[in-house]
């Protein structure tokens, strides 16, 4: 049970997630109101460069710059009725779990009082200065779970950051579970990461903020904190871990299940838009090596910014083949928020090119390609979108580098930041693979690879997907790596000197019987499997969970699987077998206790080997 120094209700954080069984809320109706924003929701138009010359010297047909479109509703001091718009946007998507409204919410810098936004699917919200500090609510960014009663383990799709918030209540909930990261924020007060009631969560993921209070996380089943300041920890359910956090607890897995790194091995923070007097610009984060606290804290974040003229502001309407011909010219991309069907493959081939989603734009390849592919080159850095599988098989739906890519990006590495992938779940969608990682050193920084477990167009063999992340380039660091539900192996890293810092995972619900899932001689595929002729490997804070609720006689030989040699290490390994629908006979290959009966106990695993 969760600790608390105070007489306060204490939640039950052993709770079975039970996500297929209670369902999927509908869609929201989309607002007309919306739809057509006013003044306050169109962003001011960034000067538009149509004669700017492209990288061969000639003129582009493409512009850069421009207005971000409807759905990005920008704020400023003086607007009128904030909190009713902020109400409009949350009523439409406060159950739209499948639905199609994408929405940015944007504050000017300045200071914002009695606000409360509450945030809904596919909902962000963000401050656009160049310090959180710049961009002030006294009020709340609030996450909740009523409309699922009281249950957060549904509470995915939706983001806050760049924001200094002033709880009313000293304290600001978040109450949130995968695919919602909590970036650039500064709490002046604490964040408790439960839902009213203290009911079932399955979170979650903090980087770069500063939280005054202390973090309360009762119900949460597992959390990431990256690069942080905290004025305390509270609690720990199952797996909590740390990496270069001011104020984390000390190392204690088992008991309390914290793992704690002083620093972070190599982190780069994210992009995102700010306003340069009246007009936008991406700021891009310098590379931090050993980090610890954030990379904000004198004010000034270290780095180089872009004017919008050098993007192209995509919108939904767009084809692969716009997408394609404004990178061809040199532009990097920015997706306004909305839903990209693509008939092809977007291929980014230069260095140093920027992918950035607003809104959880959203791209979907319709006839089986492979939505996105980047070159084995330096520095790009993909953000803040979700790549959902087509209805027609693609092979792999995010390829970061070529096969056999052999180059050497430690100076400058691409980053995967807050780039989700789906099969399944909105509709129907299949997938053999959704991330392949080819390129030496690429970090991915947060990412929630889900094979769908309830929604529209779910079961075993209709969002067939065997494989969730594959990494096959030597040097990747992983940061928040969240995968569930896979048909086979959930991670397969075949790299060499491969990190992975934090991982949350379910094997599938829905295996029909134990044949379904052999692997061979092997009860079940691991959800964590690093291949056979790896030498070194090292992971921290690694957990696997069954739920096998369609069969729960079904058993899984281990959560994790690896070669038994000196250079491969993993630290604060668990498995938990979810109310004793299916269990796990060890942690890793066949070393860790079993699980057993009908009690959700992890069983743990300091260090291996």
């Amino acid at each position: 049970m969760p600790s608390s120094p105070t007489p306060s209700p204490t939640p039950e954080p052993s709770g079975v997630r039970r996500r297929s069984l209670l369902g999927a809320a509908a869609a929201a109706p989309v607002l007309a109101s919306l739809a057509g924003a006013g003044s306050a929701s169109a962003a001011p138009a960034a000067s538009v460069a149509s004669a700017t010359a492209g990288p061969a010297g000639g003129p582009r047909a493409l512009p850069g710059g421009g207005d971000l479109g409807p759905n990005v509703i920008v704020f400023d001091p003086s607007t009128a009725n904030i909190q009713g718009r902020l109400d409009e946007v949350f009523k439409q998507q406060e159950s739209a779990q499948f639905g199609t409204g994408r929405y940015a919410l944007l504050f000017k810098p300045g200071t914002y009082s009695g606000l409360n936004a509450q945030l809904g699917f596919y909902t962000s919200i963000a401050g656009l200065g160049l310090s959180p500090d710049d961009t002030t609510i006294n009020g709340d960014v609030t996450v909740d779970a009523g409309w699922f009663d009281g249950n957060a383990t549904q509470n995915f799709w939706r983001s806050a950051e760049n924001l200094a918030l002033v709880p009313v209540s000293g304290t600001n909930r978040w109450a949130v579970s995968q695919a919602a990261p909590f970036r650039r924020m500064h709490v002046r007060g604490g964040l408790n990461l439960a839902p009213d009631g203290y009911g079932w969560a399955s979170g979650g993921y903090i980087a770069d903020s500063r939280i005054d209070g202390t973090v309360g996380p009762y119900s949460q089943q597992q959390w990431y904190t990256r690069d942080s300041s905290v004025g305390g920890w509270l609690n720990a359910v199952w797996n909590m871990v740390f990496s270069g956090v001011e104020g984390a607890p000390a190392q204690s897995f088992p008991e309390p299940p914290y793992t704690t790194l002083e620093t972070t091995p190599v982190s780069r923070e994210k992009p995102f838009l700010y306003l340069d007097g009246d007009e936008y610009c991406v700021f891009l984060p310098e590379k931090r090596t050993g980090a610890r606290g954030v990379s904000w804290g004198n004010g000034t974040p270290r780095g180089t910014s872009l004017p919008l003229t050098q993007f192209y502001v995509a919108k939904p309407a767009d084809s692969a083949a716009t997408l394609n011909q404004a990178l061809e010219e040199g532009l990097h991309l920015l997706l306004t928020p909305g839903i990209y069907h693509l008939d092809r493959t977007v291929e980014v081939n230069r260095a140093g090119t920027v992918v950035l989603g607003l809104g959880y734009a959203t791209l979907i390849p319709d006839n089986g390609v492979t939505a996105l592919k980047v070159a084995d080159v330096d520095g790009v850095r993909l953000a803040g979108f979700l790549v959902d599988a087509g209805p027609v098989n693609s092979a792999t739906l995010v390829e970061v580098g070529p096969e056999g890519a052999s180059a050497d990006h430690s100076a400058n590495p691409t980053t995967v930041q807050d780039v989700f992938v789906r099969i399944g779940g909105a509709g129907p969608g299949k997938a053999t693979t959704s991330l392949v990682v080819n390129s030496r050193h690429t970090i991915v920084d947060h990412t929630w690879v889900w094979r769908a477990d309830h929604g529209d167009g779910v079961g075993w063999e209709t969002n067939r997907a065997d494989y969730g992340v594959v990494v096959n380039g030597d040097d990747v660091l992983i940061t928040g790596l969240f995968v569930e539900h896979f048909n086979k192996y959930d991670v397969q890293w075949n790299g060499e000197r491969g990190r992975t810092v934090f991982f949350q995972n379910e094997k599938a619900y829905d295996a029909p019987d134990q044949a379904a899932i052999q692997n061979g001689s092997i009860k079940g595929y691991a959800a964590y499997k690093v291949g056979d002729d790896v030498t070194e490997h090292e992971g921290w804070g690694l957990g696997s969970y069954c739920y096998y609720n369609v069969n729960p006689s079904i058993v899984q030989h281990h959560g994790f699987a690896a070669p038994n040699r000196s250079g491969v290490r993993f630290h604060g390994l668990l498995v938990v077998s979810l109310g004793g629908n299916g269990q796990y006979e060890c942690v890793i290959n066949d070393t860790g206790s079993p699980t057993s009966g009908t009690d959700t106990v992890p069983s743990k695993v300091v260090q291996y080997p």
